[in-house]
């Protein structure tokens, strides 16, 4: 590249190195100067310009900004280039994100040529749709063909490996990603989650404090995309939370937190000793942040548990912040992990990830985790729900149980949690807008059962004439406004959330229809039936229940498949039970 002071007549084609004002117009720094410019600079009495004349071998920097921001996006569908006049290429996250980078390769580009630069976010940070996560910049008016090709080089030899170590990214078993085996920049997108929140609380703790943390929480988790599905309240005992934790697990839940009266102080506290009983383990107890020194992380099978830090009543980003944030981009969180985040871990950031605006009224919950439990500020107002059809849920739970036996099936338990509440849970957590359950044999002792559920009940005077009798009672009770009503049957254990919301998904109120699931074929339970067929439900008789509607009306079935069998699993003898127990 030529750098110097051009007479106007060796000036044509030269880029303008800094802007210039005639009385005619103004020319700003970086144009690349004509015939036309030139007469305009001469009438004004300009005698010489500063700029610079590229060489055969080099490229402009608006088109080598632009090639190297090409490099990085093609390693990652979420990232969009947008190039700027002025040897600048911005990279936009396309999708709600966390930002991983491999240092040593960028640190690499930046080392080929002193007038490339690539500027990134820091690692882990959580962004949104639109936001600008990387930038390059040219610094002279244009770099060697055989710098850009260099970078080229370095983001091609991590290309394919990165390809594989993506695929295999999990939230329960990842691999970290070695500067060999990633792209110098990635996205990692937020998955979909359904999450509960266990709350526990001492006889006569502040209803203010419990309403501050489900605002905080519902928060938290809607920054990320996720979804708080399912809020269960108990006493601060042992075996309450072990009972809680057993439900949000039968609910199908993919995350559950747990909100204690007390932030625990030991691997042998109530909390933890009471997820360990529920067939849990404790993975790592504390981390080396502040905000969020108390955080303890678990799991029961491949399912996150998370006992909160007294921060996570506050809304102000801490240490909890950055764990969820991983867990939902599908990196791997776990010892190993957590005790890498000391450094950077004194967070001072009042702002949430993402950008979240800040309610200021928390800021005497963000201190110190002993003096948290008692969080100063009115609860947040919660988000309104999302528009859309309005499906209730009903739970048929009235029938006799006479194979069993002696015993009522629906109280049995299954891992630790009763038939019919296992059912309840997963309504209660799906995105069902009411739930309704039908009582009728030893109804007063299945309501027991049921208590501090939330669902609705409705009584079937006489079970005994069959299903038809409590989906007659059932329909009869749903409210005028409900669009359509998913149909679970009491005695199917492993039926969960995520069954429940494939149905609400496929369900199109401007096209209803029924929805049914299906695995290999071979249809299933629940069924989504739209408000067009209550009448001809309510006037159904015998213990068939619903299908020969189904058999009736076959041009008006959808059919969505699901990868499990829990569709077919119902509990009707001794040797069910057995073999649910079992499998």
């Amino acid at each position: 590249m030529i750098f110097d002071e051009f007479p106007l007549a060796e000036a044509e084609g030269v880029l303008l190195a800094h802007s210039l004002r005639t009385p005619a117009r103004r020319f700003k720094k970086g144009r690349r100067l004509d015939a036309a410019d030139l007469a305009i600079l001469a009438a004004a009495g300009v005698a010489k310009v500063s700029g610079a004349r590229l060489e055969a071998d080099e490229v402009d920097e608006v088109r080598a900004a632009a090639e190297i921001a090409a490099l990085l996006v093609a390693a990652d569908p979420l990232l969009e280039a947008r190039s700027t006049p002025t040897g600048r290429c911005n990279l936009h996250a396309a999708a709600r994100a966390l930002v991983v980078v491999e240092p040593a390769l960028v640190d690499r580009l930046n080392s080929v040529d002193e007038g490339i630069t690539v500027a990134t976010l820091p690692q882990h940070t959580a962004v949104r749709s639109g936001q600008v996560v990387a930038t390059v910049k040219i610094i002279p008016f244009g770099v060697r063909r055989a710098s850009i090709e260099a970078c080229r080089q370095i983001v091609a030899a991590a290309g394919p490996l990165a390809a594989a170590a993506a695929s295999t990214l999990s939230a329960t078993a990842a691999p970290p990603l070695s500067a060999a085996a990633a792209p110098p920049l990635k996205l990692a997108p937020f998955r979909s989650c359904r999450a509960a929140l266990i709350m526990s609380a001492h006889p006569g703790m502040s209803d203010n404090i419990l309403e501050t943390t489900l605002a905080a929480t519902r928060h938290r988790l809607a920054v990320i995309g996720a979804r708080l599905a399912l809020v269960l309240r108990c006493a601060h005992e042992h075996g309450a939370i072990e009972a809680m934790l057993r439900q949000a697990r039968a609910a199908g839940c993919d995350l559950v937190l747990v909100s204690g009266a007390t932030i625990a102080k030991d691997r042998r506290d109530i909390a933890p000793a009471a997820l360990v009983a529920a067939g849990g383990t404790v993975e790592h107890f504390g981390m080396p942040t502040e905000p969020g020194n108390m955080l303890v992380l678990g799991r029961i099978e491949d399912v996150p548990v998370i006992l909160l830090p007294g921060c996570g009543r506050s809304r102000r980003l801490n240490g909890l912040d950055w764990v969820l944030q991983r867990l939902l981009a599908g990196l791997p969180v776990g010892r190993e992990q957590i005790v890498r985040m000391g450094v950077g871990g004194l967070i001072r950031n009042p702002i949430l990830a993402a950008g979240a605006p800040l309610d200021e009224t928390d800021a005497a919950a963000a201190g110190d985790e002993h003096d948290a439990d008692e969080p100063a500020g009115a609860p947040a107002a919660e988000s309104p729900a999302a528009e859309g059809p309005r499906v209730a849920a009903l739970v048929l739970a009235a029938g006799r149980s006479t194979r069993m036996g002696a015993e009522n099936k629906l109280l049995l338990p299954v891992d630790g949690v009763p038939m019919v509440l296992r059912a309840v849970m997963a309504a209660r957590a799906s995105r069902a807008c009411a739930l309704t359950v039908v009582l009728g044999h030893e109804a007063g002792a299945v309501e027991a059962a049921l208590a501090g559920s939330g669902a609705g009940f409705a009584r079937n005077p006489d079970p005994a004439q069959g299903m038809s009798s409590s989906l007659r009672v059932g329909i009869t009770a749903l409210a005028d406004e409900i669009d359509a009503v998913v149909v679970l049957l009491g005695d199917m254990p492993r039926i969960t959330a995520a069954h429940v919301d494939r149905l609400i998904e496929a369900f199109d109120p401007a096209q209803p229809a029924i929805i049914v699931p299906e695995h290999q074929g071979r249809r299933g339970n629940p069924v989504l039936w739209p408000r067009a067929f209550f009448a001809e439900m309510c006037a159904l008789t015998g213990d068939q229940g619903a299908r020969g509607l189904l058999e009736r009306y076959p041009e008006r079935v959808v059919r969505v498949a699901v990868d499990d069998e829990a569709i077919f699993i119902d509990v009707d003898r001794p040797a069910d039970l057995a073999a649910v127990h079992g499998a």
